[in-house]
């Protein structure tokens, strides 16, 4: 970041002073907590991680230091709201990958059109050719918990991953999510969540150990990630 664009000492300081106020809200509403789930400790939780989040980024802007701060993303979630007797679900995955061997994503796209090619007896329409192509070619071939589990193989190197399940009155009509399938989420509909990422290997990792727990205290790990669950 540029000097010029380098909050000041001013704007620093009162961000740490908006994490005291928030602070002192949280304690105020837990110490006033009427349940549980009382929305007053999870909106002041919210307040506070977000104070928390603008100070460390101040503070490291401004002066290359940090904080001892981690608010995990599933700590985030605002308290559930959906049906008490949810009839339907649905299960949100998104896992990123980068593309760490290029030539060998190609081979094995090659590899599935050249078999393709020997079973119909015609042409390879050469879609195995390009990275986006051979992409296509290996996510139409196998189911993504297979890529998953071999992404190796594919040239590929996992990235963080997510996955909710999200409650509902009735099942969806067929093809009414399909033109938006990612759209339209409600926050409050989220029946739990679980995170993998590298950001947490610095805490415990222990693959045999899946922990589900409440919003302030999400802990768990798999294969050599954390992963992160929170379960209302």
């Amino acid at each position: 970041m540029s000097d010029a664009a380098q909050p000041t000492a001013a704007e620093v300081r009162a961000a740490a002073e908006a994490v005291k106020t928030a602070l002192d809200r949280h304690l105020a509403a837990v110490e006033r907590r009427s349940g549980e789930d009382d929305p007053a400790v999870s909106e002041a939780f919210n307040q506070l991680a977000a104070a928390a989040e603008v100070y460390d980024e101040l503070l490291y802007d401004r002066y290359d230091e940090v904080t001892p701060f981690e608010i995990p993303g599933a700590e985030e979630l605002p308290p559930y709201a959906g049906p008490e007797e949810p009839n339907a679900i649905s299960v949100l995955i998104r896992r990123d990958y980068a593309v760490a061997e290029p030539q060998r994503l190609l081979a094995q796209a090659q590899r599935v059109e050249a078999a393709e090619y020997d079973e119909s007896g015609g042409p390879a329409d050469g879609a195995a050719g390009t990275v986006p192509g051979a992409l296509g070619v290996l996510f139409g071939e196998f189911e993504p918990d297979e890529i998953a589990s071999r992404h190796k193989e594919f040239g590929l190197e996992e990235g963080d991953s997510t996955l909710w399940v999200t409650a509902a009155e009735e099942p969806a009509e067929p093809g009414e999510w399909l033109e938006t399938p990612f759209e339209h989420i409600d926050p409050q509909g989220v029946v739990c969540r679980f995170d993998v990422s590298a950001v947490f290997d610095d805490e415990d990792a222990d693959d045999e150990d899946l922990e589900f727990v409440d919003d302030t205290d999400a802990d768990a790990a798999a294969d050599d990630d954390e992963v992160e669950g929170v379960r209302r």
